[in-house]
């Protein structure tokens, strides 16, 4: 079959969009390829339909644990076998998996970057046939870029395992550097880029600056109607600015990494659905989800970075109508911003400090350690030692990078149930049908449940028992408070492993690459977001292509730098006169908008004033309807 008929047969497009089908022509005649496409821009399809041509199993490298778990299931649903294994399965999982690959047909198997380094996976992987090599957030692997994970530097030596199989390196954000960066890294044969242009014509980018950033959020958001993502920078801020947005009549829910999963999976649902308009989460969210008419992402501090913000920013519109990316900004956040650097770089001292106490919390012996693993509590660890949490986290991860330690901050851990009950005593235990069909398919599915704990797949046993998680959740409670089973949900739980033997900590190599350099970076990539925040001349969005290497063509005219631009340019009066113009024709004519292209204007003055009232929540426009607000 035709790449075309694939996607057809399998997905029901008739066409590709975008860069799709140069990259998967260019990954079908073999070449290595790095895909630059912005979040939204259909990166799944451009490694799946070219792997259905191929002869073997398409290995896709994610961090996202909750993205590669919904990609199997969506692929599933197509009728297509894929698996999964990351963090948390157990070693019959694992097996499992691996073995449904070599022998069953299988034609994805997504993995997470640490599983590269388990001898059990390399050591199934040699019998494992595979015809394409997916990198997914492939900036993770650049030391120079926003997000580097030490976990994704195994991809290049798994790599010369694999001769002949190409690679597709994907990312939604990368600098000139990093892009070069991440070839080099993966041993591109020669540099190859694909790239679709970051430029959103149908988002808006706005910074309003504010001295209460509460209160200029629900005027925003009464303003702008429709679903809506909103970002703060930790988990205690993502309730009490849900709480303040529900006092304030918009209804909204909060995200963030520490809940567990039914709550997560509970609460995306609902924000999803519609039943809740608004989702006020930390970074943790927004990975993967699958909601086109988002009309207003708003950002209540400065990200980290560009690539950050441009990536966050870039869930709203995806359905190609107007949408709005809001920065929010009060005097005080470029000092704020500025911190940043030394709480993600602490000083030498510190870091060789934080070392030591870990020694003395696992109660590690000088050159012993290496291979040992703790779960570890952070607060708990900080407490004790009467140290800052940020900064100690930051420590934590600097060791990483230098080898001394593996941090993993939100490792999953499968759920595991064993029953208590003998299996003659369960026919005499009376239950209502759901319990009745989750206790079958749960002794069908896991043997030795009567003598231990089993790892389970929670998806799985509420997909085939047709109940949502939350059901079985209750279901599988209410049999451990009849003393059926013993059940430990899923859960996440950080995690150290000693790399190395412990040292002196005076000893300690200070890597100018993990440490130095990559101070001068982050520096580099927090101005370059106050520069975008504080800066009032040019264009947003401008700023924002520039910044990744591509020129806009000519100003955007609907950002708040271009709008204020329009205004001054306009005669005296003369806005306003197209404003009353506007409504008047939006009035008279409500079944007709495209009425108001006929007015005695240029169309541009005409966008502009458009842009203008739409911002200001004098009009609503939706759905190529447009609408006075009264």
């Amino acid at each position: 079959m035709s790449y075309l008929e694939i996607l057809k047969q399998y997905w029901g497009y008739d066409s590709f969009r975008g860069v799709q089908q140069p990259i998967i022509e260019s990954i079908g005649s073999g070449k290595d390829t790095l895909g630059l496409m912005p979040t939204g821009g259909g990166k799944s399809i451009t490694f799946q339909v070219p792997a259905m041509a191929m002869d073997g199993v398409c290995l896709v490298i994610t961090p996202l644990i909750a993205l590669m778990k919904d990609q199997v299931r969506v692929l599933r649903d197509h009728g297509i076998k894929a698996a999964a294994i990351h963090t948390g399965m157990s070693r019959e999982q694992v097996i499992a998996a691996m073995e449904n690959c070599i022998y069953g047909g299988y034609k994805f198997l997504y993995v997470s970057p640490e599983r590269l380094e388990s001898e059990l996976f390399l050591k199934k992987l040699s019998h494992l046939k595979i015809c394409l090599l997916t990198v997914d957030e492939s900036h993770c692997i650049s030391q120079w870029g926003y997000d580097f994970r030490p976990s994704y530097l195994k991809i290049a030596e798994m790599r010369s395992k694999l001769p002949g199989v190409p690679v597709l390196a994907l990312t939604a954000t990368a600098t000139p550097r990093v892009a070069q960066d991440i070839q080099d890294k993966l041993g591109f044969t020669q540099s190859n880029i694909i790239r679709m242009s970051f430029y959103r014509e149908n988002l808006s980018y706005i910074v309003r600056n504010t001295d209460n950033k509460f209160m200029e959020l629900v005027h925003i958001l009464q303003s702008v109607p429709g679903s809506g993502i909103v970002y703060v920078r930790n988990r205690m801020a993502t309730k009490e600015t849900a709480d303040f947005l529900n006092a304030n009549g918009i209804s909204a829910t909060f995200y963030h990494a520490g809940l567990d999963s039914l709550a997560k999976d509970g609460r995306q649902k609902e924000w999803t659905s519609g039943k809740t308009r608004i989702m006020v989460a930390t970074n943790a969210f927004g990975m993967g989800i699958d909601k086109p008419d988002v009309r207003t992402v708003i950002h209540m501090e400065m990200p980290n970075s560009i690539e950050a913000y441009y990536q966050e920013a870039g869930r709203a519109g995806r359905d190609g109508l107007r949408s709005y990316a809001v920065l929010l900004v009060s005097p005080g956040d470029k000092r704020t911003a500025s911190r940043r650097v030394s709480d993600s770089f602490p000083k030498e001292e510190f870091i060789r400090g934080v070392y030591e106490k870990l020694a003395y919390w696992h109660e590690m012996a000088m050159g012993d350690g290496q291979g040992c693993t703790f779960a570890f509590s952070t607060g708990e660890f900080c407490h004790h030692f009467s140290l800052p949490v940020i900064q100690t986290d930051s420590a934590l991860r600097i060791l990483t990078r230098m080898g001394y330690i593996d941090y993993v901050d939100e490792m999953d851990y499968s759920a595991k149930l064993m029953f208590t009950a003998r299996r003659d005593e369960l026919d005499r235990i009376h239950q209502d049908s759901d319990t009745e069909t989750v206790m079958e398919i749960i002794l069908r599915l896991y043997s030795g449940v009567f003598t231990d704990y089993a790892f389970i797949d929670e998806q799985l046993i509420s997909m085939r028992a047709g109940i949502d998680r939350h059901r079985l959740y209750e279901l599988l409670c209410n049999l451990q408070r009849q003393g059926v089973v013993r059940y430990v949900p899923e859960r996440k739980t950080p995690v150290i492993t000693w790399t190395r033997a412990r040292v002196n900590s005076e000893l300690i190599s200070f890597n100018p690459e993990v440490y130095r350099l990559r101070m001068e970076e982050f520096k580099q990539r927090i101005g370059a977001m106050v520069q975008y925040a504080t800066r009032q001349t040019g264009c947003r969005s401008a700023m924002l292509l520039d910044y990744f290497g591509e020129k806009q063509k000519k100003p955007c005219m609907h950002c708040d730098i271009c709008c204020i631009r329009t205004a001054g340019g306009m005669k005296y009066g003369e806005r306003q006169l197209v404003a009353d113009r506007i409504l008047e024709q939006i009035e008279e004519n409500p079944d007709r908008p495209d009425s108001i292209f006929s007015l005695p204007f240029e169309r541009e003055k005409i966008d502009h004033t458009l842009s203008y009232l739409s911002q200001e929540g004098m009009i609503q426009m939706e759905n190529g309807r447009i609408t006075c607000k009264k």
